[in-house]
C-alpha cells in the first residue's frame, strides 16, 4: 500500500491489488471511512463516513497534485518495460 502523497492530516494511497481498476487513489485521515477518488475524470468513487466539506478539501488536493498522482500510479502499476 505505497502512499504517494502526504497533506495535513491526510494521506493518499493506493492498494497494489487495486492494479486492474482505472486509475484512483483512497484517503486516509481523521475520520471512519476512507474515501476513494477516480483521477482520470476526477471524481468520487466512494464516500462512507466522511464530511462532505472534508471531501471537498480532499479533492481540492487531488485537483492540485493530480499530474503527481496519476504518474505515481503508473509507475507503480506499469512500469516501464526494457
Amino acid at each position: 500500500m505505497p502512499t504517494v502523497l502526504r497533506i495535513g492530516p491526510y494521506r493518499f494511497h493506493f492498494y497494489a491489488a487495486d492494479g486492474a481498476e482505472p486509475p484512483h487513489v483512497h484517503v486516509a485521515g481523521p475520520y471512519s471511512g476512507s474515501p476513494k477518488f477516480w483521477l482520470e475524470p476526477i471524481s468520487l468513487a466512494e464516500a462512507a463516513g466522511v464530511a462532505p466539506r472534508t471531501l471537498r478539501e480532499i479533492q481540492r488536493h487531488i485537483e492540485d497534485n493530480r499530474d503527481h498522482l496519476i504518474r505515481s500510479w503508473h509507475e507503480f502499476f506499469r512500469p516501464p518495460q526494457p
